[in-house]
């Protein structure tokens, strides 16, 4: 059974329809609703809203720490279900905490920064780096494409790079199935799949808003072929190993899509240098890439290239038991050294 939202809504004034969302019996029957809100887009839109009962929670951050304070607040105070308003840290922080207190929440998206509006998976700091924690995906999603194109430009074309690299989770998937018998779900893979095509090729841009509206249902899109497959699998491979690789070993380096944008250019040019297919895929992404001002480079991140090397060897560690394109050529250190000169002097071409 697919665990798919119940309502989205991806349009101009989309916002409005919130207050109905929320009212809806089978999200909350007595009206009980708390909402939480980030420091940026989150407080105006809250207090824009025509919700008289409801209660507001401040969230600051996206730690673990800041998940479990929140949760702790909706569970003793008996909320029926919860609104996350903000970019991708506070819907994960509220994610984590409605599935800590037991409630349905609702999120509300104000950038497309990267595919957790709807995915069964929260990204949260903690003592050691960040982790990746499943959680019960929201059951209603709302994207107000206006307070979108009011974010930061960047945070909006980070979005692309996010969706665009399910091409290569998808090919590390599909490598695991061959190579380790691991079953691949096909409805999953469609999914992903849609959403990342839906993109990697259109003309236009985050100035468009027809663009937006489509990169918003790809972002939840991809959240549901993660749902399908009950885990991250369809939209996170070696790619995401590298970003939180990167992550790990250089906390502020990037965001989460430019990260992934990269880490999937370099899983492809894996393939076509080891395993000779994907250069076309390739040539698809650094273009979709290039075109929305996003980096292909670590230079471009600031990372040399002997630190991307020591983010690519430590990249499997990030996720044990995952096989991808890395686990499967398991090349050495100064190989991964010679791969990275050999993938800057291809794609800065």
């Amino acid at each position: 059974m697919i665990n798919a939202p119940l309502a989205i809504d991806v349009r101009q004034g989309a916002i409005a329809s919130l207050g109905s969302v929320l009212a809806d019996r089978r999200i909350a029957n007595e009206g009980r609703i708390a909402v939480a809100v980030g420091p940026g887009q989150g407080s105006q839109i809250a207090a824009e809203l025509d919700l008289p009962h409801c209660e507001v929670f401040k969230v600051e951050g996206g730690s673990v720490d800041v998940g479990t304070e929140l949760g702790k607040k909706l569970r003793s105070g008996a909320y029926e279900a919860v609104a996350g308003i903000g970019g991708g840290k506070t819907i994960d922080v509220t994610k984590f905490a409605a599935s800590m207190a037991g409630i349905p929440m609702v999120a509300v998206a104000t950038n497309l920064s990267h595919d957790g509006i709807a995915s069964p998976v929260s990204s949260l700091e903690h003592e050691s780096g960040k982790g990746s924690y499943g959680v019960t995906m929201p059951v209603a999603v709302v994207v107000d494409v206006d307070y979108v194109r009011a974010a930061p430009p960047r945070l909006v074309r980070s979005g692309v790079g996010d969706v665009v690299s399910n091409l290569s989770a998808i090919a590390d998937w599909e490598l695991a199935g061959r190579e380790q018998g691991e079953p691949v779900d096909g409805m999953a893979v469609t999914f992903a799949r849609t959403a990342a095509e839906a993109i990697v090729n259109r003309g236009d841009t985050v100035d468009s808003q027809d663009f937006l509206t489509a990169l918003a249902e790809a972002l939840v899109l991809s959240g549901m072929a993660m749902s399908v497959a009950g885990s991250s699998r369809p939209a996170s491979g070696a790619c995401h190993e590298v970003l939180h690789a990167v992550d790990q070993l250089y906390p502020g380096t990037s965001n989460h899509g430019e990260l992934a944008g990269i880490g999937a250019l370099y899983a492809y040019f894996l393939r076509s240098r080891y395993q000779g297919f994907g250069e076309a895929r390739m040539n698809e992404i650094r273009a979709c890439l290039l075109r929305h001002g996003l980096p292909t480079l670590p230079g471009d991140v600031g990372l040399d290239e002997e630190q991307f090397a020591r983010a690519v060897a430590h990249a499997p560690a990030t996720r044990p038991g995952r096989y991808t394109v890395l686990e499967h050529l398991a090349l050495s250190d100064d190989d991964i050294r010679r791969s990275v000169a050999e993938y800057v002097q291809a794609i800065d071409r």
